[in-house]
């Protein structure tokens, strides 16, 4: 074997110091139910999560209500609870959904928006809602569609985020397949996309599309989140987050880095379920996790399941 050939061999073999070195570290987790006792079931199905004013608000999929929960993920703090926001006439579907996937929030208007992932339209396929609330989280009018087309039902939007570009508020809302779509093609990694959306009247008008790099090894999306120029993405089949910076002028995205979430002494993932994802400072993010799925194979999930997450992302370069 050449020089050459052994200088490439080496620089191709991962170093395992690296690879530990691009793990996100755990600060403090807790599980949802011990921070609130059971004023929302015993079935907490986090989808989505919003870092603000010291508290973390939490949509569950399987709820109509949002949950706050300190910061500082003490059981005895008293910010916890259940947030029962009312919810106004739908038009957005036939019926109202039990929860939602994922929460924005609007800094000049101190609005929230809520996602629900998809819905039938007529005459055929599927539109992600959005619900609009006030800083008091009663709705504004009634939920509408983002003008966007989904062909699967069970693949539709994910991560919901707000952006203001030139004083002019967009919602960005995240594809989770692969180019948008579902089944094979919507595994197949390389074609993350975050469809940008601007109100038009009673509309969200689909604007622009933003590319995720095709470097992504990541085969689903799950949560989206943005903070002074800077993108979190996170998937939950990979159990990993990429963070990178956007130009919200271009509606374009750099290279980034991918971080795992931690894995256990046989390199194993040990978060099988994240869901959301919000930055809390230019060097730590939160994600709640969703229910494990039954069967032995996600067994070593529960542990990790219907839970808050506060990471560090170790050098992190802002």
């Amino acid at each position: 074997m050449t020089a050459t050939k052994k200088q490439a061999k080496a620089k191709a073999k991962p170093d395992p110091k690296a690879e530990k070195a691009r793990e996100l570290r755990l600060v403090k987790e807790a599980k949802i139910q011990d921070l609130i006792g059971d004023s929302a079931g015993t079935r907490l199905e986090a989808s989505g999560v919003l870092y603000r004013d010291g508290a973390f608000l939490i949509v569950c999929d399987n709820l109509p209500s949002l949950i706050r929960v300190s910061s500082e993920l003490s059981p005895k703090a008293p910010e916890n609870g259940v947030i029962n926001a009312n919810r106004a006439k739908k038009k957005a579907g036939s019926a109202a959904n039990a929860g939602y996937e994922d929460i924005a929030h609007d800094e000049l208007r101190d609005h929230y928006y809520t996602l629900s992932e998809a819905e039938p339209v007529k005459p055929k396929g599927f539109r992600a809602g959005v619900q609009e609330y006030d800083a008091k989280l009663r709705p504004v009018g009634s939920a509408v569609h983002l003008d966007f087309d989904l062909a699967d039902a069970n693949k539709g939007m994910e991560g919901l985020e707000w952006v203001e570009r030139s004083g002019t508020g967009y919602l960005l809302a995240l594809c989770e397949g692969n180019r948008c779509a579902g089944g094979k093609k919507g595994r197949t990694p390389g074609g993350g996309r975050i469809q940008v959306f601007r109100r038009g009247g009673k509309r969200w008008i689909n604007t622009a599309t933003i590319r995720l790099p095709e470097s992504l090894p990541f085969e689903d999306y799950a949560g989206v989140s943005v903070r002074d120029g800077r993108i979190a993405v996170l998937s939950q089949a990979s159990s990993a987050l990429w963070v990178g910076r956007i130009d919200t002028k271009k509606w374009q995205v750099d290279e980034g880095m991918v971080h795992r979430l931690p894995t256990d002494g046989k390199g194993r993932a040990m978060y099988g379920n994240p869901e959301g994802v919000s930055w809390v400072s230019s060097d730590y993010v939160v994600i709640v996790s969703d229910r494990a799925k039954k069967g032995a194979a996600n067994a070593r999930f529960k542990e990790k399941d219907q839970s808050v997450h506060l990471f560090l992302i170790p050098g992190n370069n802002r």
